[in-house]
């Protein structure tokens, strides 16, 4: 058998074996998850360890299988949101949208103006709580508890906007297609309002902390470097690649639901380091407050909240009850019965991690005959082990979290 087919461990075990015949070098195993907090009970890495320092390191992705892509294969295509919900549940709403995104331009569906914009804010919304998680836990794994505990409230303070949207919290299910379920509460203006009023000044508090701080430096800067030209190789894409000084941003290079009509800044690193990582994510915090605001101050008068798609989209529920259209329509798009041609689609979307896209093969049926769903994390995570090699088992753990690895998207 090949020694590349071997398990890590037992390759691991000969390298041992054979530098301790050398030289009496004392190496060992470690394994490094998938029970430790900052692996989230999902990945693990298997070490070939010197002391401290780092050697060799091989991961293991398969401590979920829920098989979400098989799943969505034999599901009518309205009922496959919940599945997005349940990747990147750090921000699922940029999740819904990219799959609804995906099925209005198989259906070729345009969409309000309003609608976009609407859209475009929920989405901006799910960036600054995944960006605030990611780099509040970094600050956590640094030795540094307070910036969590302080930021945490702002988490809630979205989360109790995504109520108002759609009733739900984490995994939101939120939108349809062609728009929103409902339209816009006021509570849920006066609530976004008030969280733009609020937020920036903890931002900035919570940026103080850090950015400056001689420990937090310490750890972060020239920790898990990666070249522009290795990121590229990897497929990475999102903070993670734009922190090696790669400006590629989907919403600017392929835009979408009308993100053209917004002015902001892709914030861009140098060095591919952990700190790196933390500052671009805090600068495209406030690139995202920029962009809502600029929704905000565009928005098209009136309550559209969905395009006019009978076909796709349940009439309300008084209708269906006294107009045999609309129980019709209703029958047809709960049964699933509404016919789309058959093409073959990718649509791809900036989520918080990088670029989330979709596959998806028709063959004119109820439900996708394919579907893939490009999961940023899963790509980039590749990467991990090579951005580890040499490095100190503390800087594991730092450089694991500034990647943002969510667990959810790692397994199809």
């Amino acid at each position: 058998m090949s020694e590349l087919l071997l398990p890590p461990e037992h390759r691991y075990a000969k390298i041992i074996q054979e530098k301790h015949n050398e030289d009496g070098s004392e190496l060992s195993i470690l394994n490094l998850g998938p029970t430790h907090p900052a692996t989230h009970g999902i990945f693990q890495n298997i070490l070939l360890m010197d002391g401290e320092k780092i050697l060799d390191a091989e991961p293991t992705v398969g401590y979920i299988h829920r098989a979400f892509e098989k799943i969505a294969e034999n599901r009518p295509f309205y009922q496959i949101t919940p599945l997005t919900d349940r990747m990147n549940y750090c921000s699922s709403p940029i999740n819904n949208m990219g799959w609804w995104m995906t099925l209005e331009k198989l259906l070729d569906i345009k969409l309000p103006k309003r609608v976009e914009y609407l859209r475009v804010i929920v989405m901006e919304l799910a960036r600054i709580s995944d960006h605030l998680i990611c780099n509040s836990i970094l600050g956590v794994d640094t030795g540094a508890y307070t910036g969590f505990l302080y930021v945490m409230q702002f988490r809630e303070r979205i989360y109790e906007i995504y109520e108002e949207i759609c009733g739900a919290r984490l995994t939101t299910n939120m939108g349809r297609i062609g728009g929103f379920e409902r339209d816009w509460s006021e509570t849920a203006f006066k609530k976004l309002d008030a969280f733009l009023e609020d937020f920036p000044a903890v931002w900035q508090e919570f940026e103080n902390l850090f950015t400056r701080n001689r420990i937090f430096i310490d750890r972060t800067v020239n920790v898990g470097s990666i070249t522009a030209e290795k990121a590229m190789a990897y497929g990475l894409t999102g903070p993670n690649l734009r922190a090696a000084g790669i400006d590629y941003d989907v919403r600017v290079a392929q835009p979408y639901s009308s993100y053209e009509d917004f002015d902001f800044i892709v914030p861009v690193g140098k060095s591919g380091d952990t700190y790196d990582r933390f500052c671009v994510r805090n600068a495209e915090v406030w690139e995202s407050l920029s962009i809502i605001r600029q929704a905000l101050a565009k928005m098209p008068e009136g309550n559209e909240y969905h395009a006019d798609v009978p076909e796709y989209y349940l009439p309300p529920k008084e209708n269906v009850y006294t107009d045999m259209e609309s129980l019709i329509y209703h029958f047809k798009i709960v049964m699933g019965e509404v016919p789309v041609p058959v093409a073959e689609v990718y649509h791809p979307v900036e989520g918080a991690n990088g670029e989330l896209g979709f596959y998806l093969v028709t063959d004119g049926s109820r439900t996708p005959y394919r579907l893939h769903f490009r999961r940023p994390c899963f790509i980039y995570y590749q990467a991990y082990p090579d951005m580890i090699k040499g490095q100190m088992l503390s800087d594991a753990i730092v450089i694991l979290s500034s990647l943002n690895v969510i667990a959810g998207e790692l397994d199809a």
